[in-house]
């Protein structure tokens, strides 16, 4: 485990983080809901596709092929993501409101907070790939860019919504996405401690993709009122997803 291997991983913390900027590229169509709604839904399906892919295709298949034919600690890592990621978000009010519908007076800090929570398990997901190879590290933290986008632009538009100021949006809004870098250093130092960890932190991260996609972003669009053509071009947006992670399969 050497000190470049954590600098990758740190350099795409800090891409992922900067993320948080994306916001202010669409402040224009705050104020035009229903252009905001279909542009938020048609990402969200191309991040779930995304994450299936990335889960499927990458984390889940490198796992086994680290540990071998022991399935059951495997399915157990995956499983414990699934409660652990429930838990949060029962209990520490993690909630992504994709399409602003919240009660933005009450929920800003607390969406701030889940988004702290989320970002710096986002850290340790990120060191966990690069530490098994650099281009898995790449091909997750693509996964998670693709996720944070539809993400960060509704949590900016939240902040708004909630009477903050653009800059301070923008500052909060940055501010827990950073965290993900402390994820990442804490990640190294448990790999560096703890035997294994890397290869329990593999699976648990497909079951958190497994879990973002199927729990918060398919319902997402399941449960929104659109026409056809707009329900043909959610779907195509999540093949699209799953496509370009198998397109990254030629990476490893």
């Amino acid at each position: 485990m050497s000190i470049v291997t954590l600098g990758f991983a740190l350099l795409a913390t800090l891409i992922v983080s900067a993320v948080a900027f994306i916001g202010i590229f669409f402040i224009s169509l705050f104020e035009k809901v229903e252009t905001f709604n279909k542009l938020l839904l048609a990402l969200v399906g191309l991040s779930s596709g995304v994450l299936f892919g990335g889960a499927f295709l990458h984390l889940f298949p490198e796992a086994i092929e680290e540990v071998g034919e022991e399935i059951v600690p495997i399915s157990i890592a995956l499983l414990s993501a699934i409660v652990l990621f429930f838990v949060l978000e029962k209990f520490v009010a993690w909630r992504h409101c994709h399409r602003g519908h919240c009660d933005h007076h009450t929920f800003t800090y607390m969406n701030l907070l889940g988004d702290g929570v989320h970002n710096f398990i986002d850290g340790l997901i990120i060191i966990a790939a690069f530490l098994t190879s650099i281009s898995l590290g790449t091909i997750v933290t693509v996964a998670i860019i693709f996720h944070e986008v539809p993400q960060e632009i509704s949590d900016f538009a939240v902040l708004l919504y909630g009477g903050f100021e653009k800059t301070k949006a923008l500052a909060f809004n940055f501010l827990t996405a950073i965290v993900a870098v402390a994820g990442a250093v804490i990640g190294f130092l448990l790999s560096t401690s703890i035997e294994q960890f890397t290869l329990f932190l593999l699976p648990f991260a497909a079951g958190g993709f497994v879990y973002i996609a199927g729990s918060d972003l398919l319902p997402e669009l399941r449960s929104s009122r659109t026409e056809l053509s707009s329900a043909f071009i959610q779907t195509a947006m999540i093949i699209l997803g799953i496509f370009l992670m198998w397109l990254l399969l030629f990476l490893e």
